[in-house]
C-alpha cells in the first residue's frame, strides 16, 4: 500500500505543475496587454519557463541521488511556491520574467525526481507505472485552463499565481509526511556545466527573439554576437562535460545511438508540442474572437484525448512496444497541426452544420490523442537499456524536450510579431511545425522497438557511478 501512497504524492507534483503551466498560457494575452509588453518580450514569460526547466532537469536527478530524493523534492516544491509568490506580486514584465525563472527551477525538478521515485517503487511494472504517471499531467491540463480562465476574468491574471500558494503548501505537507528518506550517493553537482548550458541556450533564445527587430547594422551586430556566443559556450560546455567527473549531461547518454535518437526525437517533438501549444489561447482569442474563459476551455478536449490515449497505451505498451505508438502518435500530431494551419471553418457533415469552434475542439482532441499515444512510449524508450539510471535518462530527455519548447516559443513569437496579420503568422507556424514533426520520424527507427531490450552487444553501458 505504501508504494501507492508514494505514487499519489509524486503525481500531485505533476498535477501542480500542469495546472500552473496551462493557466499561465490562458493568462498570457491579458499579461501582455496589462503590462504593456510587446509580444516578443512577453513571450519570455513562457520561454523562460522552458529555459529554467531545461537547465534544472538534469541537475535535479543528480541532486536527488546525492542529497536524497525526499529532501530535493521538498526543496523543489518550496522554490516553485516562492517563485509563484514573486510572480503574483510582479510590478512589471521584467520582474515577472525573473520570477517565472525561479518558479520554473522548482517545477522543472519535479519530473526527473518524481519519475525516479515512481520507477523505484514499481521495478517489475515500470512501463505501466511511468505510463500511468505520465497520464496525470493532462488531468491538470483540464483543470488549469478552465479554472485559469475563470480566475483571470474574475480576479485578474495575478490570481493564477496566487492559486499555486495553497496548492504548493498542500503538496509540500503531503510529501514531508508520506515520503520516506532514501539512499544517497557520493558526488557533486556540475554547476559549471549547468551554467554553460544555460548561457548557451539563453544566448540562442535572445538572438532568435531579436531577429524581428533587425533595423540597423548595430542590431545585426548584436544578434550575430549572440549567435557566436551560443556557439562558443556550446564548445566550452561539451569540452567541460567530457572531462567532468559528474557531468550535468552524461555524454554517454548522447553518444550511444538509441539515446542520441531519443534525445533528438524529444527535441523536435518538444518544438511541436510544448512550444506552440502555449499560444493556443492567444490563437483562439485573436482568430476566433473567444473570451479568456472560452480560450481556456478550448484546451480541455486536448487533455481528454491525452488522458484516454495515454491510459490505453500505457496498459498495452508491453504488447505493442515503443515504435508503433510513436509512429502513430507522430503521424496524428502532423495531421493536427496541418488542420490548425488550414484554419477551421464552418463545415457540414451529413447535413449537420458544425461551427468553426466545434471543428477546433475536434482538432484539439486529435492533438491530445497524438500526445497520449506518443508520450508513454517516448518516456519509457531506452530506460531498459540503463534501468539503474532512470533519473539521469529522464533528466536529459526532459532537457532536450524543454529546449525544443523554448526554441519553439522564441521562433513563434518572432513569426507572430513579424506579421501585421497574426492569422498569417499562425499559418506559417503550424505548417512549419508539421515539417519539423515529420523530421523526427527517422529517429524513431533508431530507438528500441519493444519493451524487452538489452544493451547493444559490444557496448558497455556503465551503471550509475
Amino acid at each position: 500500500m505504501s508504494r501507492y501512497i508514494v505514487f499519489a504524492v509524486s503525481s500531485l507534483s505533476l498535477l501542480l505543475v500542469s495546472i500552473s503551466g496551462t493557466s499561465v498560457s490562458v493568462a498570457f494575452p491579458v499579461i501582455t496587454t496589462e503590462l504593456s509588453a510587446p509580444l516578443v518580450l512577453a513571450g519570455w514569460v513562457l520561454s523562460v519557463n522552458q529555459l529554467a526547466a531545461t537547465a534544472i532537469m538534469p541537475l535535479a536527478g543528480k541532486a536527488g541521488d546525492i542529497f536524497g530524493g525526499k529532501k530535493t523534492f521538498l526543496i523543489s516544491i518550496a522554490v516553485f511556491t516562492v517563485g509563484s509568490l514573486l510572480s503574483a506580486i510582479s510590478p512589471n514584465i521584467y520582474f515577472l520574467i525573473a520570477a517565472r525563472f525561479i518558479q520554473a527551477l522548482g517545477a522543472g525538478s519535479f519530473l526527473p525526481l518524481a519519475t525516479s521515485i515512481v520507477s523505484n517503487q514499481f521495478p517489475n511494472s515500470r512501463q505501466q507505472a511511468i505510463g500511468l504517471f505520465s497520464s496525470i499531467f493532462p488531468i491538470g491540463m483540464i483543470i488549469g485552463p478552465n479554472i485559469g480562465g475563470w480566475l483571470v476574468e474574475a480576479f485578474g491574471w495575478r490570481s493564477v499565481f496566487w492559486l499555486n500558494l495553497p496548492l504548493g503548501a498542500a503538496v509540500f505537507i503531503a510529501a514531508f509526511f508520506l515520503l520516506k528518506e532514501d539512499s544517497r550517493e557520493e558526488g557533486h553537482l556540475d554547476l559549471l556545466g549547468a551554467g554553460l548550458f544555460t548561457g548557451m541556450l539563453s544566448a540562442l533564445l535572445i538572438a532568435l527573439t531579436n531577429i524581428s527587430s533587425l533595423e540597423s547594422n548595430s542590431s545585426w551586430a548584436v544578434v550575430g554576437t549572440l549567435f557566436a556566443a551560443a556557439v562558443v559556450l556550446g564548445i566550452f560546455f561539451f569540452r567541460h562535460e567530457a572531462r567532468a567527473k559528474n557531468p550535468v549531461i552524461d555524454l554517454q547518454v548522447l553518444r550511444e545511438r538509441p539515446f542520441f535518437a531519443a534525445n533528438m526525437f524529444n527535441l523536435l517533438s518538444g518544438m511541436a508540442v510544448l512550444g506552440v501549444m502555449s499560444f493556443i489561447p492567444l490563437y483562439a482569442i485573436s482568430i476566433f474572437g473567444m473570451s479568456i474563459q472560452e480560450s481556456g476551455f478550448i484546451l480541455t478536449p486536448r487533455s481528454i484525448g491525452m488522458i484516454a490515449a495515454s491510459f490505453v497505451t500505457s496498459i498495452f505498451l508491453p504488447k505493442w512496444g515503443y515504435r508503433w505508438p510513436m509512429l502513430v502518435g507522430t503521424a496524428t500530431a502532423i495531421l493536427s497541426v496541418i488542420l490548425l494551419g488550414m484554419e477551421p471553418t464552418d463545415i457540414s457533415i451529413f447535413g449537420t452544420q458544425l461551427s468553426s469552434t466545434v471543428v477546433l475542439v475536434f482538432i484539439m482532441f486529435i492533438s491530445g490523442v497524438s500526445m497520449g499515444i506518443t508520450a508513454p512510449a517516448a518516456n519509457n524508450a531506452c530506460i531498459e537499456l540503463l534501468p539503474t539510471r532512470v533519473a539521469t535518462i529522464t533528466g536529459v530527455r526532459g532537457m532536450f524536450r524543454q529546449s525544443g519548447g523554448a526554441i519553439s516559443i522564441a521562433i513563434t513569437t518572432v513569426v507572430l510579431q513579424s506579421f501585421s496579420n497574426i492569422e498569417q503568422g499562425f499559418k506559417i507556424v503550424f505548417y512549419g511545425l508539421a515539417v519539423i514533426t515529420l523530421l523526427s520520424v527517422p529517429f524513431i527507427f533508431a530507438m528500441p522497438a519493444s519493451c524487452n531490450v538489452k544493451p547493444p552487444e559490444g557496448k558497455k553501458i556503465s551503471p550509475e557511478p
